[in-house]
C-alpha cells in the first residue's frame, strides 16, 4: 500500500464515525497534505488557520509551564472543529456536526493521529 492509500484509508475510517463531516491532514505550518473536506476551495484556509490555532495553544501552554495540549476544540452553533497533533510533522483536523458527541470522536481522532504519525514520521 502506498502512503496516499494508507492516508485515504485512515481518513475514510474517520468519516464513518458518527458526526464527522470533514477531516484533513496538514503539515505543522498549515500546508494541506490530504483532506476529504467537501468545499475544496476552502481547504487550504481551513488547514492554515487550524494549524495556527493549534500552534498558538501549544505556545501559550508551554510558556506557562503547563506542557503541550492534546487538542484544541472550537465549538459553534454550526460545527465543532478539533485540531490535534499527529506527530512532529503533521496535524489532524476534524469537523463535526454541532450535536456530535465528542467521546467516540476524540477516541477515534487519537487513534487516527497516531496512525498518521506512524505513516508520516518516516518522511
Amino acid at each position: 500500500m502506498t502512503t496516499v492509500e494508507i492516508l485515504e484509508k485512515i481518513m475514510a475510517d474517520l468519516k464513518n464515525i458518527g458526526g464527522i463531516e470533514a477531516s484533513a491532514i496538514a503539515s505543522r505550518d498549515g500546508l494541506l497534505i490530504y483532506s476529504n473536506v467537501p468545499q475544496k476551495n476552502k481547504t487550504e484556509t481551513f488547514c492554515a488557520m487550524s494549524a495556527t490555532m493549534l500552534g498558538a495553544a501549544e505556545t501559550a501552554t508551554s510558556e506557562l509551564g503547563k506542557g503541550i495540549p492534546d487538542r484544541v476544540i472550537v465549538e459553534s452553533k454550526h460545527a465543532k472543529i478539533i485540531a490535534t497533533g499527529a506527530g512532529p510533522k503533521a496535524i489532524l483536523i476534524v469537523m463535526t456536526r454541532p450535536d456530535a458527541g465528542l467521546g467516540l470522536v476524540l477516541v477515534e481522532v487519537a487513534k487516527a493521529s497516531e496512525k498518521i504519525n506512524q505513516v508520516l514520521g518516516t518522511y
